[in-house]
């Protein structure tokens, strides 16, 4: 039963990384611009502004698997800097300082950095382009040394 799941692996992925990276941006996106019940961040505010915009923009990517290695690696480090100077100093533990969310984008920003998009991803589409395009080009073999 178990190994029938592994082929769906990759597409549960796909969906978490999708799941994830919306959230993310809808997050962002209700700091940025007061969006579905948030408060709007005022423009330049360190750090409040340019975290929702890595939100907003990182969530993006991510949702689409475009970058994402990257755009998740940005993502987890942004939510590691929220909770250790944001929500850390008010206590130790994340359900004793309001860090849950910030703990747990972190980490699944950073999962999604060592196992990448899964299998419904732009990144894949762009890169079997990419692939394809280098096995269609002549192969070229280095060039000997000339002794004089």
């Amino acid at each position: 039963m178990l190994n029938r799941l592994d082929g769906a692996q990759p597409y549960a992925l796909g969906l978490f990384r999708f799941i994830i990276g919306l959230i993310f941006a809808i997050h962002g996106a209700s700091t940025l611009f007061g969006l579905f019940g948030g408060r709007e961040a005022e423009a330049g505010a360190w750090p409040g502004w340019y975290a929702a915009l890595i939100q907003l923009v990182c969530g993006t990517l991510v949702a689409l698997g475009l970058g994402t290695r990257i755009a998740a690696f940005l993502a987890s480090g942004s939510m590691a800097y929220a909770y250790f100077k944001v929500h850390q100093p008010e206590a130790l533990m994340p359900v004793g300082n309001g860090g849950e969310a910030s703990a747990l984008f972190c980490w699944a920003f950073l999962l999604l950095v060592f196992t990448g998009p899964g299998a419904v991803a732009l990144d894949r589409l762009f890169g079997a382009r990419t692939t394809r395009v280098a096995a269609e080009e002549p192969r070229r073999e280095p060039a000997t040394p000339v002794s004089v």
